[in-house]
């Protein structure tokens, strides 16, 4: 697969970039190009080394979702900014159209999430589910849109846990599925597209420099088919 990415920042300690839509983030049973392996052999090729550099993977992005991401290129980069994710310093940023209406303008959903490994899915159930775990985002609505499908609203996320598929449950649960997610959203499960662009993009990502301590903020504005659907105004 032809692809570019365009890296926002990058030194000795990390790489800041933008992942496309629909690129897994590492090898999977697939076998199609991956954010990881890509990322690697352009360092390779560029700085003309003799091995295989170090990349480490600290946070994802599920395949058919694009936007910022970070990765560390040393061992101590990865254990600092592992680190600031478990403590809550890593803020990350969505924005999505959903297909429905939330009941208020914004707020905080929490949830428990139980994932399914063998299906690679994740549902809503009882906080004493054994496996539950707990899920927390906030939310903001941006604007909604009367169209002939029905009303999509756009709204900025700010995810507190990064749990699998979150964002995707959680507005699934609220009968606001995100536009294009053809594993939660019923209006798109009988797509006959195994992957196509859904309106969910990694719009912002704040941390602290692994070795500065300099508080980093990037952005990135989300591009391509499902975000047409609406006129995005830049948040």
């Amino acid at each position: 697969m032809k692809m570019k990415i365009d890296i926002l920042y990058e030194d000795s300690d990390i790489l800041v970039c933008v992942k496309p839509y629909g690129i897994p983030v590492q090898s999977d049973k697939t076998r199609d190009t991956d954010m990881l392996t890509y990322l690697k052999n352009l360092i390779f090729e560029r700085d003309n080394m003799d091995e295989e550099p170090y990349l480490a993977i600290v946070h994802r992005l599920d395949r058919p979702v694009g936007g910022v991401m970070v990765f560390a290129k040393n061992q101590a980069a990865a254990a600092n900014l592992s680190d600031q994710i478990q403590d809550g310093n890593v803020i990350k940023y969505y924005q999505a159209v959903l297909t429905g209406e939330l009941q208020d303008d914004m707020g905080t959903m929490t949830d428990y999430l139980l994932k399914d490994g063998k299906t690679n899915t994740t549902k809503i159930v009882d906080r004493d589910v054994k496996g539950a775990k707990k899920a927390v985002l906030d939310y903001e609505v941006l604007d909604v849109f009367e169209t002939d499908n029905g009303v999509l609203t756009y709204v900025l996320v700010q995810l507190i846990t990064g749990r699998h598929h979150q964002i995707r449950v959680q507005m699934a649960g609220r009968n606001a599925g995100i536009y294009g997610d053809t594993k939660y959203n019923p209006k798109f499960m009988n797509t006959k597209k195994k992957y196509q662009q859904m309106a969910l993009y990694s719009t912002r990502l704040e941390f602290d420099h692994p070795s500065t301590g300099e508080r980093m903020v990037f952005k990135s504005e989300p591009e391509g088919d499902a975000f047409e659907v609406i006129e995005l105004d830049e948040f």
